[in-house]
């Protein structure tokens, strides 16, 4: 079994030859600001969103924190701070999962619809939003980097 900072620095790695961009911070591998396209087919669509990756020195039996520097209408991030509000990256099984992972957990289409009450079909309505904010997909581009 390999050291936790072997771990660290293999993931790492992967995560820069990856499709998203990376930028080390302060010239070092546990800070990390990650950039992705919005998936294809989706609300994101067209939409450039940006990322921070923290490690904590236990990672990998520590999950990273994750936070959006750009705005990004979403049910688990809060909207102002950019964090993610559900303890999705503490999940028991997640907590193993290399980098490149959790930055896919907030890249995929359809990760919206785990929100929704089991009777729902998947599709999300206006009906769904019931706080009164408008979450079109002119919104959501808005606040994407272009």
């Amino acid at each position: 079994m390999s050291s936790p900072s072997k771990r660290r620095d293999m993931d790492v790695m992967k995560l820069m030859m990856s499709d998203y961009a990376v930028e080390p911070i302060n010239d070092g591998i546990n800070e990390l600001n990650v950039e992705f396209h919005g998936p294809k087919e989706s609300l994101y669509e067209g939409g450039v969103w940006k990322v921070r990756v923290e490690l904590p020195d236990a990672y990998p039996y520590k999950s990273p924190s994750i936070g959006f520097l750009n705005r990004i209408f979403h049910p688990n991030v809060d909207e102002l701070s950019g964090s993610v509000c559900l303890d999705l990256l503490d999940l028991v099984g997640h907590v193993i999962l290399p980098i490149c992972e959790y930055c896919e957990l907030y890249a995929k289409k359809g990760d919206i619809s785990g929100t929704l009450t089991d009777d729902s079909d998947g599709d999300v309505s206006d009906d769904d939003i019931s706080d009164g904010r408008s979450e079109s997909s002119e919104d959501v581009a808005r606040n994407a980097d272009p």
